[in-house]
């Protein structure tokens, strides 16, 4: 399987190729040249697959014979080996829980598998591998406990200053080793732009060997895809054949691996892209101008994405043309008040304590409910580990949050992270130096 660009599908190359240089040199984004077909009787007897099973059905459909079955299987169970549950709330509304991996959130799916294909690739004696990632919350940790330790390699996180919740910060700035964290005086934009440039640079180039962790790059975007062809087995063991997922979104990384797997054959009636205030999507899908803004910061940090830079991904998959989109993906909105009310409405009607970016996913179904009177299997997607917003929380839900081991044993190390500006050229003195 080779691998395009989203700004010209005459630039192919290799998925090794894709993993390593992350983004196009015209600045597009990698997306497989044919979406691969699942056979019909797979889906249709996907409840009896476990969630490896199915990961590496998935993957070596998407990346054929790219990596030997024996040696994908390998690095598929290595990576996805812990649960993604889609828990009942009602006859009819399901959370799935993403937040079992060691980060507590669901970019464990994607930086796991990253960091297992990149360390297969990777070569000893091989110039080190540098991986740089912008992060507003949830990638930063995932990525650097995905890595911490992986040879040959050192990451570079970059996170807005004062905008990512203490737990998020620990599991940036404590690791040590080869993990290292720069807090970026801006957000998460700034943030992203800083990577991007780095990245276009040649004198950064040709000193060292660059790489994305972000979900820009395809090795991230595969593996959410496992997720939910899961989900739908689980739905489908209580009897479910169709399903809407409501899935937080900010950079839209998330979804558009959900639309990947519709248009690899999973059967999904409606995807909603629930957001936050920086609703750069849902102002596009009712007016049809796609309009960037500056990112905004809400008590849902991780989707505090005012350019999302999977939304070129989507527009693929969909030819270019709106209404397509606007056909499979519809999206709504929420305030920060909202978002509380959310919390504690799910808190009193299921004794269910959801993060911030779980209760838009919640309040974005229950609209969807109202608008299209909906009554099918609902699948909303939780994104974090409530622990990871503390304070967030009324104090008589906070106190009945359980905080994992894992969390506990980040409590009282030092903090490691330099701090600069937004300038490019600061950032680029620092690569040189460091």
């Amino acid at each position: 399987m080779k691998f395009y660009s989203t700004n010209n599908k005459d630039l192919r190359v290799s998925f090794k190729d894709a993993v390593f240089n992350s983004m196009p040199v015209d600045k597009g984004l990698y997306m497989p040249e044919e979406i691969p077909q699942l056979s019909a009787s797979f889906i249709e007897n996907i409840e009896q697959y476990s969630l490896t099973e199915i990961a590496y059905e998935v993957a070596s459909a998407l990346l054929k014979d790219e990596i030997p079955a024996d040696d994908l299987r390998a690095l598929v169970a290595e990576a996805a080996n812990f649960d993604a549950p889609a828990v009942p709330l009602d006859e009819n509304t399901f959370v799935l829980e993403l937040f079992h991996g060691p980060s507590l959130a669901f970019k464990d799916f994607g930086a796991r598998f990253m960091s297992r294909i990149m360390g297969y690739y990777l070569k000893d004696g091989e110039q080190l591998l540098d991986v740089l990632v912008a992060t507003s919350g949830d990638t930063g940790g995932a990525v650097a406990l995905g890595f911490l330790g992986v040879p040959n390699t050192r990451v570079t996180i970059l996170y807005p200053k004062g905008k990512v919740s203490p737990i998020q910060e620990q599991q940036l700035t404590t690791l040590g080793e080869n993990i290292r964290a720069i807090e970026i005086d801006g957000t998460f934009d700034d943030c992203q732009a800083l990577v991007k440039q780095a990245f276009a640079d040649e004198e950064l180039n040709k000193k060292f060997r660059l790489t994305s962790a972000n979900s820009i790059n395809i090795s991230r975007l595969i593996p959410q895809t496992f997720y939910y062809f899961n989900a739908y087995a689980q739905l489908k063991r209580k009897g479910f054949k169709e399903v809407v997922f409501s899935v937080p979104s900010g950079n839209f990384g998330n979804i558009g691996a959900g639309l990947l797997a519709y248009k690899m054959g999973l059967p999904v009636h409606q995807f909603i892209a629930a957001t936050n205030v920086n609703d750069t999507v849902p102002r596009f899908l009712e007016t049809g101008v796609y309009e960037a803004k500056p990112s905004v910061q809400t008590y849902a940090n991780a989707m505090d994405v005012g350019a999302p830079s999977n939304w070129v991904r989507i527009m693929d998959l969909f030819l270019q043309e709106a209404a397509l989109v606007k056909e499979k993906v519809s999206a709504y909105r929420f305030t920060d008040e909202e978002t509380l009310e959310g919390i504690k409405a799910i808190h009193s009607k299921y004794n269910y304590i959801a993060c911030p970016h779980t209760a838009i996913a919640y309040l974005a179904v229950q609209a969807y409910r109202k608008d299209q009177d909906y009554n099918g299997a609902a699948v909303f997607l939780s994104t974090a580990h409530a622990c990871k917003f503390p304070d967030i929380f009324p104090p008589e839900l906070a106190a009945k949050i359980e905080i994992p081991a894992s969390v506990k044993a980040l409590e009282g190390r030092a903090k490691q992270a330099d701090e600069l500006g937004v300038d490019f050229e600061g950032f680029k003195h620092w690569l040189e130096k460091n």
